[in-house]
């Protein structure tokens, strides 16, 4: 096989509990986390490593960077480095999932980077050994090996696949970004500093265990304590929010740490004047996207 192309996921976090500040600076949390079908398009083909580096990669957004900060060279790289593969590889990037979303744009690049090298390269690696090399990319790669609802826990490395997906699997979702973006580090590091939004790890367990035993449709799971350190700064967020809820009755919430944000719908929902009325506030330029829980 000399060329793949790989879809490359947004994801939701339905349910986000950040537990607690690790002694090594990270977070651990308590997510569940939906894999949706919006996307990238990661395009690889072989190339000869002899002239220049062995991977390239071109992207239809200018605005993403393309050089080795690119979570595709990183993780092509230590694909390279794990196997001892020795080819080269094209990468071109179609992309869909806005910059500084919270939709796992970039972690989703990095897997998918990783499947296309897997086929092409012939390497063949187990889905252990993939989930092994993503860890090593980011807290939320791993999660983008599972094409199912999972609960997140930890940093992002012990994963588990709902059974209960039923209750998800298909819900349309509106997501719904502004104009401005927001860091993870700062949202995370702003958290730190308030302490107050913290959630215990046995009462996040407590939430997602009685929403399991129960019938409860996805809306009554809800949850996302990173809100409190972005609301602060970013008030165009729980304004709109605020009017989404009380307006259309939809359940709303922010995704990771935004700034993208995202509303359940129910099968016949309407939504064009749900999207009038985020962009009568946010502006025209507003992303807003609809598309399904995978």
């Amino acid at each position: 096989m000399n060329a793949v192309t790989v879809f490359s996921p947004a994801k939701v976090n339905l349910y986000l509990a950040v537990t607690g500040r690790r002694a090594d600076g990270f977070h651990d949390l308590v997510s569940v986390v939906a894999p949706l079908d919006f996307g990238d398009e990661l395009e690889a083909g072989s190339r000869e490593p002899g002239a220049g580096s062995q991977f390239s990669l071109a992207c239809s957004d200018p605005a993403v960077p393309v050089d080795g900060s690119n979570l595709v060279w990183k993780a092509a790289h230590a694909f390279a480095a794990a196997t001892g593969w020795k080819g080269g590889m094209s990468f071109k990037l179609t992309k869909r999932i806005p910059l500084g979303a919270g939709l796992g744009g970039g972690s989703s690049n990095a897997v998918a980077t990783l499947r296309a090298l897997n086929q092409v390269s012939g390497a063949k690696l187990a889905e252990a050994k993939l989930f092994e090399i993503a860890t090593t990319l980011g807290s939320d790669c791993a999660l983008f090996l599972k094409n199912a609802p999972v609960i997140v826990r930890g940093r992002g490395e012990h994963l588990e696949v709902l059974a209960e997906g039923s209750r998800l699997h298909g819900r349309r979702v509106l997501l719904f970004k502004p104009g401005f973006a927001i860091s993870t580090v700062w949202a995370y590091g702003r958290m730190a500093l308030r302490k107050t939004d913290y959630l215990p790890a046995d009462q996040a367990e407590q939430k997602i265990a009685a929403w399991l035993r129960g019938q409860a449709p996805a809306e009554e799971i809800l949850f996302n304590n990173l809100e409190g350190a972005a609301f602060e700064k970013y008030t165009a967020l729980p304004v709109l929010l605020g009017k989404l809820r009380n307006e259309f009755g939809v359940a709303a919430r922010m995704s990771g740490s935004g700034s993208a944000c995202f509303a359940l719908l129910g099968d016949n929902f309407v939504t064009a004047p749900l999207v009038a009325r985020i962009r009568e506030c946010w502006g025209p330029a507003a992303f807003v996207q609809e598309a399904r829980l995978a």
